[in-house]
């Protein structure tokens, strides 16, 4: 899979809430950060914090707008609409920074426009 690959195929696991395939996707080491929240070194982490993040927003579907790879980096920017857990709308558009080290995932930065619910 090549790296633009990787990247689009992580926003699909985003969308199909598979946590299996999540951690296929990140490297052991992978440093995701989040608005709001504290750094989350190591892909078990970040796995924990999708697996919260799917229980919040169970209906959330991101649309990916365009992807600007470079190298082994990518930035996405995407919408997202759904419900979250209380059945209230919520969506959304940022920008995730992606960054791959020998065909996994190694750097996530996520760029929102709205963080009141975080």
């Amino acid at each position: 899979m090549t790296d633009k690959e990787t990247v689009l195929k992580f926003f699909q696991v985003l969308n199909e809430r598979d946590l299996i395939e999540a951690d296929k996707l990140l490297d052991p080491r992978a440093g995701f950060y989040f608005p709001k929240t504290q750094p989350m070194v190591g892909k078990n982490r970040i796995l924990k914090f999708l697996k919260i993040f799917f229980r919040q927003y169970p209906e959330l579907v991101f649309t990916v707008l365009r992807v600007i790879h470079h190298g082994d980096q990518a930035a996405v920017h995407w919408t997202n609409r759904g419900m979250n857990r209380r059945k209230e709308p919520y969506e959304n558009e940022g920008v995730t920074v992606l960054e791959m080290e020998n065909g996994k995932i190694s750097f996530i930065s996520d760029f929102f426009k709205n963080t009141e619910k975080w």
